[in-house]
């Protein structure tokens, strides 16, 4: 239903008010008697089988929400009742900003992919911490993305990340390092080797000042030369981080269906979608043989159907995360996946 009626008058508007408009909706289903239920009969799949231990947390299921979605915590409980094991909020800032001038978010029919150059744009960590408090009583599992400020300069960055995880250690499940968006600029220097140390000693060292430590991965984007993954891989382990995720979206438009003018008019962001599916799934596959599966990999990136999922899991995943397979298949993905999970 959600591909042949819903989708196509979605589709008719621009693509950041229908986020918008379906999050408001999400918000008003989940507070109808009966709506949570009937939700969660139809794309909910609850059996012990598909519970994942990934780094001491017990997922119900391993079919998660990217981060950007849900940026400010506003709608974690209602689209859990579409069938998620675990949803990741965020990226959140120390403080709030705008983003970048909209238009900024694009769809790519001929591509099933979007464009995307928010620019972290979320009303701040507090209050996003302040509505991660109003958590229900289920088990989904909540990660928190955290990031820096676009008027912070990099060599205070690890300010801003220190800021967001201990606002938000009371209320969520794990934490995501992003440095890999490329719409703040800047910021995927902090990929390099050197001040990707110290952001993430800095923060595993506030980690373990709590004395009950969360694990915390490393986003990573797919555009990085073999020697920038190795080191990171190397860093992984020397920081003892609970995992990568693999990965963020990319940069490139090759290989894309839709006319060059047509991309030239859109202009710079993100692509993310089925075109960045092969591109990250070697990746992933890189790592995973490369560290010899010495920490946690959550899969993201252009996965549209249960077959796609199973290859990331096959390619070394523990978990894996949808956004633009959500969007364009609908909440009926989450329960394929975990369909095809049961039957394996």
């Amino acid at each position: 239903m959600y591909k042949q009626l819903i989708r196509p008058v979605l589709f008719l508007f621009p693509a950041e008010g229908v986020h918008h408009f379906a999050m408001k909706v999400m918000k008003i289903a989940g507070k109808i008697p009966g709506i949570p239920s009937l939700l969660n009969s139809l794309y909910g799949v609850s059996d012990k089988k598909l519970e994942r231990n990934i780094a001491g947390l017990v997922f119900p299921n391993p079919v998660g929400l990217a981060a950007g979605f849900d940026k400010d915590a506003k709608a974690f409980n209602e689209l859990a009742m579409l069938g998620f094991g675990f949803i990741e909020i965020g990226t959140v800032t120390p403080k709030s900003q705008a983003g970048n001038p909209q238009p900024r978010l694009f769809r790519l029919p001929k591509d099933q992919a979007l464009i995307n150059r928010m620019g972290f744009n979320n009303e701040g960590v507090l209050a996003a911490a302040k509505r991660l408090k109003s958590r229900h009583g289920n088990k989904i599992i909540i990660g928190g993305n955290i990031g820096k400020n676009k008027i912070t300069p990099n060599e205070e960055a690890v300010n801003d990340y220190l800021y967001c995880f201990k606002e938000l250690f009371p209320v969520v499940d794990y934490f995501v390092v992003n440095i890999s968006s490329p719409n703040t600029p800047g910021l995927r220097e902090l990929q390099d080797k050197e001040p990707l140390i110290h952001l993430l000693e800095s923060v595993q060292k506030s980690n373990q000042e709590t004395g009950i430590p969360k694990p915390v991965f490393l986003k990573i984007a797919p555009d990085l030369t073999e020697p920038q993954v190795d080191d990171i891989i190397e860093i992984t382990l020397q920081t003892k981080l609970a995992g990568l995720i693999v990965s963020n979206t990319t940069i490139s438009r090759d290989g894309l269906k839709t006319p060059k003018e047509k991309l030239d008019d859109l202009g710079a962001g993100g692509l993310s979608g089925k075109p960045v599916f092969n591109k990250s799934t070697l990746l992933l596959k890189y790592i995973s043989n490369k560290s010899n599966k010495r920490f946690s990999l959550i899969a993201s990136g252009g996965i549209f159907s249960a077959e796609d999922a199973m290859q990331k899991l096959n390619s070394g995943a523990d978990l894996v995360q949808l956004y633009t397979g959500f969007i364009y298949e609908g909440p009926g993905l989450i329960k394929a996946i975990n369909k095809a999970l049961l039957k394996i």
